[in-house]
């Protein structure tokens, strides 16, 4: 007996997936377990396995469209089993077709009406002169008429004695088109959607102070080896996580949502912290009530947040309900940044590469010296409407103190 593969439900609220790829295709054999297809909703990409083992009898939702939760994906059973004419079938939500790169270069050379490329000057000329613009020529760029060929055309027209040999500019003939168009994934296009509505949203202001992260540093090179006894990779990471935590209960406007009404604040610190997918953008997952953690568990859930969004085996709900955000941009090199608020949250922190810089000490005399210390930038991006270049310094300062003090 055939096997339906249903949409299953990925969390509160969610009521369609989109079909990112298939993993296998009609007619190919499939063990129970096996992935068989990801699905994607909230930039939460899932692997969905096989209810039975078999072959691949018939896709039904195909890939970038969508279908409702529960509806059928496709349908497993044995090879040359025939579906009954009674089997329901799912009809997919069709997502708009995105042009391909030849339908867009036939459309980029494709000549406009003329209607659309007259400057008021080539009017004014053709209207004193009673002229037809049809019959003229343009050279300009995609065929447009400029003043040039209109008082060109006059010339000739008031020759008495046209000949055959009457030239009339050529046309412009655009280059032939070698761009390639990429399509776009669903997780690209949500990244774009979000990060414009963002800007559109709220005034982003930025501001950044440097950390000494010496004793930081100090402090991961001993305990490293004992978080990893119990399984933990200690990043720095974990630290500057339990930094912005320390930061937001000393500031709790930053932890905290503009409405209409007046401004949310959040009694839960959950802070998200983007992950690189490489070339198919970032993804960010959501620490849940990192103020009840210790550097040990902050750690410990940062590990698995990060394997599971690379993997691929995020929950829905475990990129939803941040209330601010952490970026690590200093992973690629990156000095500062201006990074870009997930709303409806305050804040996020951009953390630039640690460098060995010489600075100068001040010692409890006042007596000065130089030491190579190692040293960070940390940049701050903030809604204006909510808060002012000094509360946000201050919550800035404190992040900064957590990491220089840490013992």
């Amino acid at each position: 007996m055939a096997h339906k593969l249903t949409a299953p439900r990925m969390g509160e609220g969610v009521e369609e997936l989109n079909v990112v790829k298939w993993l296998k295709q009609q007619g190919d054999p499939v063990k129970e377990l096996e992935p068989i297809v990801e699905v994607e909703t909230d930039k939460v990409v899932t692997e969905i396995p096989s209810p039975a083992s078999g072959v691949v009898l018939k896709i039904l939702v195909g890939q970038d469209q969508t279908v409702k939760v529960g509806g059928i994906l496709a349908w497993i059973g044995e090879p040359g089993e025939v579906i009954g004419a009674d089997t329901p079938e799912t009809p997919a939500i069709k997502k708009t077709p995105q042009p391909s790169a030849k339908t867009v270069a036939a459309a980029l050379t494709q000549p406009a009406a003329k209607d659309g490329f007259l400057s008021p000057l080539v009017r004014k000329i053709a209207a004193e002169n009673n002229l037809d613009l049809s019959q003229v020529r343009g050279s300009g760029q995609d065929g447009r008429i400029t003043k040039q060929n209109v008082l060109a055309f006059l010339e000739l027209r008031g020759t008495d004695t046209p000949t055959s040999n009457t030239v009339t500019p050529a046309p412009f003939a655009p280059a032939p088109i070698t761009d390639t168009l990429q399509p776009l994934s669903s997780l690209r296009r949500q990244i774009a959607e979000r990060m414009v509505n963002s800007l559109r949203t709220s005034p982003h202001v930025l501001t950044v102070m440097e950390a000494d992260l010496s004793r930081v540093q100090a402090h991961r090179a001993l305990n490293k080896p004992l978080f990893a006894q119990d399984g933990v990779n200690l990043t720095l990471t974990a630290y500057f996580i339990s930094a912005i935590v320390a930061g937001l209960k000393a500031n709790p406007l930053v932890n905290s949502s503009w409405t209409d009404a007046g401004l949310q604040i959040h009694p839960d610190i959950n802070i998200g912290m983007a992950v690189s997918l490489g070339a198919e953008g970032l993804i960010v997952p959501v620490l849940k009530n990192a103020d009840s953690l210790s550097l040990l568990g902050v750690a410990r859930m940062v590990n698995d947040l990060a394997n599971r969004a690379r993997t691929k085996k995020l929950l829905s709900e475990e990129v939803r309900s941040g209330t601010f955000s952490l970026t690590n941009h200093g992973l690629g090199g990156s000095l500062f940044a201006s990074p870009i608020i997930t709303q409806p949250q305050v804040g996020i922190l951009g953390t630039g590469a640690m460098q060995k810089r010489a600075v100068v000490l001040t010692d409890e005399d006042g007596n000065d010296s130089i030491a190579i210390r190692s040293m960070l930038y940390l940049s701050f991006v903030f809604d204006h409407r909510v808060l002012d270049g000094e509360a946000a310094d201050n919550f800035l300062v404190k992040v900064k103190e957590t990491l220089e003090n840490w013992t």
